[in-house]
């Protein structure tokens, strides 16, 4: 038996297909309900942006005492934030699940960090100038990267962290040897040549799959702080599309068992009849 068009992502342990039949096709999507000069929902989404610099015990009063002209009392008002909130939750680890699938489906081989000389640059063309290098990579020698943005909270410096396919280097990665102020010891690291002389200090550092899932979490560590989003390059699918063959099965998982748990050496066919990558 073959499932044809079937979904295929990877949960870090799996490969995990969705068979085509088993799609959730709700497209639905909820009222919102108008307030003074917009949606209640809009408005909270400005409250819930004004309150995250506030000490976590006073974020939601914060919000609930914004909304609360717009509801009959304050029940409403705080029955109303409670959903958000959860709507806000969900999303977020909605989110953080897609972008572990687009992590698990691709080959990972370097941890890197890029900041800038003041001498060749400031904040906003080093900014530039490093998007405009990557994106040219990505098209040119295929590389493929996640990362966030970041300013060091006591120089307040911006740097460029992320993971990384390199398939080809460019420059040379040399050994310096420094002394790093935090550890308060001799540290070596490898820069590249390339981004060196064009950018200032960088660290190249090797990884392997051991380290995917602590390093995405450092990535995430970030954009929590700084309210900053990833950025991707290259081409990340969150799953593959394909027909699977039954043989290829090993049990059935998830709710109502509408997910089938491969083998590691599944075979993918596309709908031309061609294995996938």
């Amino acid at each position: 038996m073959i499932y044809k068009r079937a979904k295929i992502y990877n949960d870090g342990s799996h490969y995990i297909a969705i068979p085509s039949e088993n799609f959730s096709h709700d497209n639905s999507k909820p009222q919102t309900s108008k307030g003074k000069g917009g949606t209640h929902k809009e408005h909270f989404e400005s409250a819930y942006g004004d309150s995250q610099g506030l000490p976590k015990s006073k974020r939601n009063k914060h919000i609930i005492d914004s909304l609360q002209s717009e509801f009959n009392n304050e029940q409403e008002a705080m029955e109303f934030v409670e959903s958000n909130l959860k709507r806000k939750t969900t999303n977020t680890i909605k989110r953080r699940v897609r972008l572990m699938r687009k992590v698990y489906l691709q080959e990972w081989n370097y941890f890197c960090t890029f900041t800038y000389d003041n001498t060749k640059l400031n904040e906003d063309s080093f900014k530039e100038k490093l998007r405009n290098t990557l994106k040219h990579l990505v098209y040119r020698k295929q590389w493929k990267y996640i990362g966030a943005w970041e300013c060091s909270p006591n120089k307040r410096r911006l740097h460029f962290h992320g993971i990384f396919y390199i398939p080809q280097m460019i420059g040379e990665l040399k050994a310096v040897t420094d002394y790093d102020t935090k550890k308060h010891r001799l540290q070596t690291t490898y820069q590249n040549t390339h981004f060196l002389e064009r950018f200032g200090r960088n660290d190249f550092k090797e990884i392997c799959s051991r380290d995917i899932e602590r390093s995405v979490r450092y990535l995430l560590k970030y954009i929590e702080k700084s309210g900053e989003k990833l950025v991707f390059g290259g081409k990340l699918p969150t799953y593959i599309k394909g027909s699977i063959l039954d043989e290829d099965i090993i049990c059935p998982t998830g709710i109502d068992d509408k997910k089938m748990i491969l083998f590691d050496d599944f075979t993918c066919i596309d709908s031309d009849g061609v294995m996938c990558d």
